[in-house]
């Protein structure tokens, strides 16, 4: 796949049916995870396809949803950026597979990222979750992330939600001994990754962001002109 910088491409081919969003507020609870197959591929395709679904957090009777408008893709033991290029360890032994399973991983000292491991079990791929637009249950991941949200919150009040993998994780209270490991295509789990039928119209792509090894690769997948993206927004 040949990429360039901030380019701009249909998210779905022409002979696609158009699918309208859901309203903001909707509870997700009609949508079930993600099979195991959607994960099992590339982690290029898989990043790609990431962007507008849902990623939900069923906490007790409540669901906490956000629309998934940032990404990166992480290729394993051919990507020096990636957790799993040094090999198989204790740490990053979810990443080897099987697909559909979240990574997380405490950062900095201070916050979570999480990752969901895709290809062919043993290959190592996977997609690092990098911000969402906060669509149900608001107020909730709103209280996790210490914001206290005016009764007509502003995009920039929102954006402090989940516009970046530390405050995401916080916001849908996503951390390691909750969630590593966790099979995100179980009917049963209470993390999944879920469609509402969201189309986006557009991908931008940059290079990843945050890092440096292999800071060059154009692996960083956003929903084009989205006000909730983290770092350079790629307009």
């Amino acid at each position: 796949m040949k990429l360039q910088h901030s380019s701009t491409d249909r998210a779905l081919g022409p002979d696609s049916p158009a699918r309208a969003s859901k309203p903001a507020g909707a509870q997700p609870t009609g949508y079930p995870p993600l099979a195991r197959d959607f994960f099992a591929r590339d982690a290029i395709t898989v990043a790609r396809e990431l962007l507008g679904r849902l990623l939900v957090r069923r906490d007790e009777k409540r669901h906490l949803a956000g629309r998934i408008v940032e990404v990166e893709a992480y290729l394993g033991a051919s990507d020096p950026a990636a957790h799993a290029y040094s090999g198989r360890t204790r740490r990053n032994a979810v990443l080897f597979g099987p697909p559909g399973h979240a990574y997380v991983y405490f950062i900095y000292g201070n916050h979570y990222c999480m990752n969901i491991s895709c290809m062919p079990e043993g290959d190592a791929g996977s997609v690092l979750l990098r911000a969402l637009e906060p669509i149900s249950g608001v107020q909730a991941m709103a209280e996790a992330r210490g914001i206290h949200l005016h009764p007509a919150p502003s995009i920039t009040q929102l954006r402090l939600i989940a516009s970046g993998p530390g405050r995401l994780s916080q916001a849908l209270g996503i951390t390691g001994p909750r969630d590593n490991g966790k099979d995100l295509t179980d009917l049963r789990s209470d993390l999944w990754v879920g469609d509402d039928g969201y189309r986006l119209e557009a991908i931008a792509i940059t290079p990843r962001i945050g890092i440096t090894k292999a800071a060059d690769r154009l692996l960083r997948f956003v929903i084009k002109g989205n006000p909730y993206v983290s770092g350079p927004r790629a307009l």
